[in-house]
C-alpha cells in the first residue's frame, strides 16, 4: 500500500506530464519491482543504517523538484542537451528526467557504498521493459533516453562528472529534497547521537524549500529555515551539488532563517 504522501507526489508529478513522460510516469508508478525496490531501499536506509528518508517519497520528491526547474528551464526558452544535439525533443528529455529521479536511490536497496552504480545495475531491466513499450521497439531513440537516464542516475551524488542539463537537473532536484519531514522517520527511531546525525538535525531545521522564476537567473531556489544548522544542510549537502551540476548557470541559491534577511549563494 502506498502513503498518503506518495499518492500526493504522484498526482502532482501527473499533473506537469503530457505524451509519452505520462505514459511513463503511470507505468512506473504502477510496476510493483519499482514499488519493492523503493519500499526496501527505504528499510535498508533508516532501520540498517540509520539515514534518512531515501525511499518512495524521496525518490518522488525528487522528481517532482526536478520537473518543476525543467519547466522554469522550458518555459525561459532554454533548450535542454537532447534538442541542443537535435537528438531528441523537449518530451523525450523530460522523460529521462523523470526516469532518472524515480529509480536513483534504488542501490541504496544493496549497499550505501557506490550505490549510484547499484541503481544503474538495478534500473536497466526496468528501463528497457519500459522504453521498448513508449519507443515501439525504436532502438535509436531508445539508446539515446536509456543513456541520458543512466546519466542522470550516475551524477546524483556529485561524485561523477555530468555534462547533460537533463542529468543536472536531477542532480539539483535530489539535493533540494532536504525538508523537515525527511528526517522525521530516523529521529523518531533513535535519540542516542550517532555518526551523520548532524545531517538529520540539520535537515529537521529546513522548513521549505521553493522554486521560482528568478531575477537574473531563470530559476531561484529559496530555501528558508529555523536554525542556523540548517545552513550544513545547504553548505555542505546542496551547494556543492548545484556547483557540480551542468545547470548551475541558470540558478539563483537564497537561504535564510526565519526573520532574517536572505543569504545569496549563487
Amino acid at each position: 500500500m502506498k502513503s498518503p504522501k506518495e499518492t500526493h507526489l504522484e498526482k502532482q508529478i501527473i499533473r506537469r506530464l503530457k505524451g509519452r513522460p505520462l505514459i511513463a510516469a503511470r507505468m512506473l508508478f504502477k510496476d510493483p519491482e519499482v514499488q519493492a525496490l523503493q519500499d526496501y531501499t527505504n528499510t535498508v536506509s533508516i532501520k540498517r543504517l540509520g539515514f534518512n528518508d531515501h525511499g518512495p517519497v524521496h525518490m518522488r520528491k525528487a522528481a517532482l523538484n526536478s520537473l518543476i526547474m525543467f519547466d522554469i528551464l522550458k518555459e525561459a526558452g532554454i533548450k535542454l542537451s537532447l534538442e541542443k544535439e537535435e537528438c531528441g525533443t523537449s518530451e523525450d528529455s523530460q522523460l529521462a528526467v523523470l526516469f532518472s529521479a524515480l529509480l536513483h536511490d534504488i542501490g541504496m536497496s544493496v549497499s550505501r557504498d557506490n550505490h549510484e552504480f547499484m541503481s544503474i545495475t538495478l534500473a536497466i531491466p526496468i528501463i528497457d521493459r519500459t522504453l521498448n513499450e513508449i519507443y515501439n521497439h525504436d532502438i535509436v531513440k531508445k539508446v539515446i533516453v536509456r543513456s541520458l537516464i543512466i546519466e542522470g542516475i550516475f551524477g546524483h551524488m556529485a561524485t561523477q562528472v555530468i555534462h547533460s542539463l537533463e542529468a543536472g537537473l536531477v542532480l539539483i532536484g535530489d539535493g533540494c529534497d532536504m525538508e523537515k519531514g525527511r528526517a522525521r522517520i530516523p529521529q523518531l527511531l533513535s535519540d542516542k547521537p550517532k555518526v551523520g546525525d548532524i545531517h538529520k538535525y540539520s535537515s529537521t531545521s529546513i522548513q521549505k524549500v521553493s522554486f521560482a522564476k528568478g531575477e537574473e537567473k531563470p530559476i531561484r531556489i529559496s530555501i528558508r529555515m529555523n536554525q542556523s544548522v540548517g545552513f550544513f544542510q545547504v553548505e555542505e549537502v546542496l551547494f556543492p551539488k548545484i556547483l557540480s551540476s551542468p545547470v548551475k548557470s541558470y540558478i539563483e541559491l537564497f537561504a535564510n532563517i526565519e526573520g532574517h534577511q536572505p543569504l545569496r549563494y549563487l
